[in-house]
């Protein structure tokens, strides 16, 4: 089993804290909006570039822990890739942790094998991450938001509310049959539409805001595109 190294910072109402994490699993949990109309918008939509339906939803795929990183910058085959903003928990020692991170895909690779298309790119994180217990109590309200640069043009990709996901105590029952995450494993927990379709990027900027707590999480990377010879 592979394992990754996450060296991370901690931030609570004290101020931060530095904070290593070992994850020796990773789970791309798919499907898992809570409205099934907003869901089926997605489905479409990467039916639309000849995806094909899931076969159950919720869906949890599982990809190296190696794929996840904090770097600022990913290399992907080709021009077919995209990112998505998701909400990702973090467990270890007992303790959940929320980050936010990218499912970045390779889209062309997709419409023949989902599971392999999500190994084939890096899943870049956040360095920040708040314990889930400070959010949980308003949890529905945290809202997710990415920005695409595509053409030089830096627009609002995706946005929404965590109301629009299945819960917590949901995702991990569904996915793992307990009610803990299983320590050592990053789950990311699903996605929203793209305002406008799903697209490449030359840069990908995502974050997490808790309006409550009045704090925001932020990230993003650019995608450096290797040619495809043959």
């Amino acid at each position: 089993m592979s394992a990754c190294e996450l060296a991370l910072t901690l931030e609570s109402k004290s101020g931060r804290s530095p904070l290593t994490l070992t994850i020796t699993q990773a789970v791309i949990a798919g499907w898992t909006g809570r409205d099934p109309v907003a869901r089926d918008k997605h489905i479409a939509e990467l039916e639309a570039i000849g995806i094909a339906r899931p076969a159950s939803t919720p869906i949890y795929y599982r990809v190296a822990a190696r794929r996840l990183t904090t770097a600022t910058s990913i290399e992907v085959s080709g021009g077919d890739s995209s990112g998505e903003v998701e909400f990702v928990l973090l467990a270890s020692g007992g303790k959940t942790y929320v980050a936010v991170g990218s499912d970045h895909t390779d889209r062309k690779v997709e419409t023949y094998g989902v599971t392999v298309s999500k190994q084939m790119c890096d899943k870049p994180i956040a360095p920040v991450v708040w314990a889930l217990d400070d959010v949980i109590g308003h949890w529905d309200q945290i809202v997710l938001r990415s920005f695409a640069t595509i053409g030089g043009a830096r627009v609002l990709y995706q946005e929404g509310k965590l109301d629009g996901m299945l819960p917590v105590a949901d995702l991990i029952a569904r996915g793992f049959g307990g009610s803990a995450l299983p320590d050592g494993c990053a789950m990311f927990g699903g996605t929203f539409a793209a305002k406008g379709g799903i697209r490449p990027a030359s840069r990908f900027d995502f974050e997490i805001e808790d309006p409550v707590l009045k704090r925001t999480i932020r990230h993003g990377y650019d995608v450096v595109e290797l040619p495809v010879l043959g």
